[in-house]
This record gives structure tokens, sequence and C-alpha cells, in this order.
């Protein structure tokens, strides 16, 4: 039986965002960021979040798969899959990765290393996975409300909230991430010719039939936190399917609960209207990105997602049609992201 989540259990960005993933930390996926590097295009996913506890199961199952998946022509169907395995933990902590390249016509392994090392691959492109620290920020009281407001229809209640004493939940912690970087020619091959790619990370689990179990999917940020928090069923559901499956399975809830949040505030003269136009932009759920350009996911727009972008005031005020703010920001980030290949930050003390 899977066991009621205690608040600060609920989905935070996408850690720990459903009971399937909280069954066993090493295959929820915490965030995903694509973003400009310095040879190509950076796919970055983090994992098994030290926020889990001292008891939880510590590195990357070695019986799941951690899967990029790419679509270049617009059908949010995968074209490209990056796909990662991993073997036992050792005594040390480390282990072995294999990353192969997968394709409908079938697939390939691009590198073989282990964690913590950089390996350079044929091409020019290259890979890390390991321990890093976690560069996503949230704040708790904010985080809650939201999900309250968006599973009861109603507004984001931060009476008595201070915002002077708002901190990152997340500082300072942990997670496992898997890093790969390709140089632009690689992925224009598959990409649409204005070089618009979608992407989206999977992690699976092994099944005794001999098949796979998706677990957990994220493509952009902050979707659980929005609607999954107080509807575990949701959470689950959310990751069963392909995006190219979530309109005509998810359209109508997510919806549905936009358009409860935006008639209570009343800033919509057609509150159905606007819930359309979301779940419409959310749904199929892929993270965009142009090859070539720098990230940006903003109020202005969404282009892949870069380490420092403020995913969660986005996503929570695009949804309400109305601000709302976590009252922190990179800020509380520490340690900080790094300007070098594999980007993410290092693990260390809090600045």
């Amino acid at each position: 039986m899977v066991r009621t989540p205690r608040p600060l259990e609920h989905a935070m960005s996408h850690h720990l965002d459903s009971p399937l993933a909280r069954q066993d930390p090493r295959l929820d996926i915490c965030d995903l960021y694509v973003f400009r590097g310095e040879r190509g295009t950076v796919f970055a996913a983090d994992h098994s979040h030290s926020f889990a506890g001292p008891d939880a199961p510590k590195g990357l199952h070695p019986e799941g798969r951690y899967e990029f998946k790419i679509d270049g022509n617009g059908d949010a169907v995968e074209d490209v899959t990056l796909r990662f395995t991993f073997g036992e933990r050792d005594e040390q902590g480390g282990q072995t990765f294999r990353l192969d390249w997968v394709t409908p016509a079938g697939g390939e392994t691009i590198a073989e290393g282990r964690m913590g090392e950089t390996v350079e691959f044929d091409g020019g492109g290259r890979v890390w996975t390991g321990q890093a620290g976690d560069s996503f920020w949230i704040e708790p009281d904010v985080l809650h409300a939201v999900g309250q407001a968006f599973q009861h229809g109603m507004k984001v209640d931060l009476t008595g909230w201070n915002p002077d004493k708002a901190g990152n939940l997340f500082a300072g912690h942990t997670v496992y991430s898997t890093v790969v970087e390709l140089p632009d020619g690689e992925l224009s091959r598959i990409a649409a010719p204005d070089g618009r790619i979608g992407v989206w990370a999977q992690t699976s689990l092994a099944t005794d039939s001999g098949g796979w179990r998706p677990i957990n999917r994220a493509g952009l940020p902050m979707i659980h936190p929005l609607f999954t928090q107080y509807d575990e069923d949701l959470g689950d559901r959310l990751n069963t399917n392909g995006p190219a499956e979530d309109i005509e399975l998810h359209g109508e809830v997510i919806r549905s609960k936009v358009a409860g949040v935006v008639r209570a505030y009343g800033t919509a003269a057609d509150p159905e209207a606007y819930a359309q136009t979301v779940m419409e932009r959310m749904l199929p759920n892929m993270l965009p990105y142009t090859i070539g350009t720098e990230a940006a996911f903003t109020f202005a727009g969404w282009n892949g997602r870069a380490l420092t972008d403020n995913a969660p005031d986005v996503m929570f005020s695009f949804a309400a049609n109305t601000p709302v703010t976590l009252g922190i920001g990179r800020e509380s980030v520490s340690p900080k992201p790094r300007d070098e290949f594999p980007y993410l930050p290092p693990v260390g003390e809090p600045e």
C-alpha cells in the first residue's frame, strides 16, 4: 500500500511527484533542462534527490532506464532516444553507465564509463553522470498554496505568509544527474527545418515479464506541482502515456483545474476559453527548444530551460492568469551552477 504523503512530500517541481516515483526515488525525475552549452545542445535531468531522506536508496537504479526523448517533426513521438542504463552500485558508491542512441530503426551504444567521469564520444559529443547540487529552488508555503488552489478551484491563499522570510527548501541538497551534450549537426538531422525540437525525459523499470514499466515523465516544468499535489491518481496517470496522447487523456482535467482558479480570480472574461489556451500550450507535455539558440523559460516565451530560469513564477502565474511569486530566485541556490561542462552545481556546502 502506498502511504499518504505528508505535505512536504508532495510534488516540488517534479520532485517525488507521484506514488510511483516515491516508491523508489532513484527513478524520480526532479527536473529536465535543455540549453545551449559550449559545444552544442545540453540535455540534463536530475534524479534521486537527497530530500527523500538518509534511508532512501542512493544513486541510479541498475534495473532502470533513464531516457531523453527527442521529437523532431512535431508529432509528439520520439525520433531519437538517448538511453542511459547503469550497473550495480559498488562499495564506494560508484556505478558504471552505458549511453545508447536509439531510433525506430534500432540502437547503438555511443558511450560507456563511470559516474563522475566526462566521457567523449564520436562526433564531438560528451556525457557525464554523477552526484550534483540541485539547481532548482522552491518555497514550500507558496508551492502548497498553489496546489490547493488548482485542486479546489480557488485563489492562491497565502494568508499569513511573509515573503521576507521565504526560503529555498532545496538549498544545499543533492541529486544524481545525467548530462549529454550533442553538437548541433547531430541534432539538425532530426530537427524541423527551423531547428525546433520537443524534449521529454522518461524513467522506466524492468518488469519480471521482460518488459518495461513507465515510472516518471517530465517535459515542461511545474506541471505536477500545479495539478497533482492533491490528486495522486492524476500524478501517476500523467506518467504512464506518451505526449501524443496527453490532450486526449488529460486535456479535460487540466482545462477544468485551470478554469476553476481563473474563475475564482475573475481575471478572464471567459475562464473556459483561457483554460483551453493554457491546456493547449502545456499539452502535449514536451519542452520546446530551437537548436543553436540561448535557452530561456520566461514570461516572454518557452525555449528550452536554463539552469537558472525561474520556472515556478512563470508557470504558476501563467496557469492562474495572475502574478504568483515564490519571493526567492536564483540567488537562493547554493552551490551555484557551473559555466563549464557538466554545468550543474557541484556537491558542496551551502554558501
